[in-house]
């Protein structure tokens, strides 16, 4: 980024995790060190199945889409190799503590597992699957979304001598929770209907245009 003062700042995509249980709790935010080229997002409608009862039940949505989210990530750690002194854990690790930060997303804690484990050697029927975070995938301020981690890959491809990561890409495929998910109660689905309504005042924005310029007089 150009020392230049007048340069933009530039915001960074990332992901925030909260504690759904203890909203007190502070965040953790986890920043892409570079944000990616691209983002493909795919909308799977959720109108009536077609065989629904009735010409006019055609036309009705059940709820909002299911969206899915992919993004590929870069990771480097050759500037802060240059500062040894600043980074002394990238000095040691390299790109270890970064790429377990993001991996732990998909992990239960290892509190969680022995805690099952001890229920289980007690004879507990019916264990509850451990609880993760609360995931929110951040792309500028309009786009602040809860999301479940769906799939994620992270390809190495520099090592330094110790054979610590120093290069990687990571790629993340995130599902959108939407009011399907969540019901109408607590954070998680209040910040996407937060996210749905800024999706409705930047759609209410989009210049109108004029069916003549489709080469229609009219509606048929």
């Amino acid at each position: 980024m150009s020392d230049f003062p007048r340069s933009p700042r530039l915001l960074r995509g990332g992901l925030v995790l909260l504690d759904a249980d203890d909203p007190s709790t502070p965040p953790r935010v986890l920043v892409l060190q570079y944000n990616p080229d691209s983002l493909s997002r795919t909308l799977q409608v959720q109108g009536a199945p077609p065989d629904a009862a009735g010409h006019n039940e055609i036309l009705r949505l059940k709820g909002p889409p299911v969206e899915s989210i992919k993004l590929d990530a870069e990771i480097d750690a050759t500037d802060q190799l240059e500062h040894p002194d600043d980074n002394p854990a990238a000095a040691q690790f390299g790109l270890h503590p970064q790429l377990a930060a993001l991996e732990m997303l998909v992990y239960p804690t290892s509190t969680d597992l022995q805690s099952n484990k001890a229920l289980a050697d007690q004879g507990v029927l019916e264990i509850l699957p451990a609880s993760g975070p609360l995931t929110l995938f951040v792309w500028s301020a309009s786009r602040v979304v809860p999301v479940r981690i769906t799939d994620f890959s992270i390809t190495e491809e520099a090592f330094d001598t110790s054979l610590n990561p120093i290069r990687a890409k990571v790629s993340l495929g995130m599902r959108v929770l939407s009011v399907n998910d969540f019901g109408f109660d607590g954070t998680g689905a209040s910040i996407y209907m937060l996210y749905q309504q800024a999706k409705e005042r930047l759609a209410s924005m989009n210049l109108p245009a004029v069916i003549g310029q489709l080469g229609l007089g009219g509606v048929p």
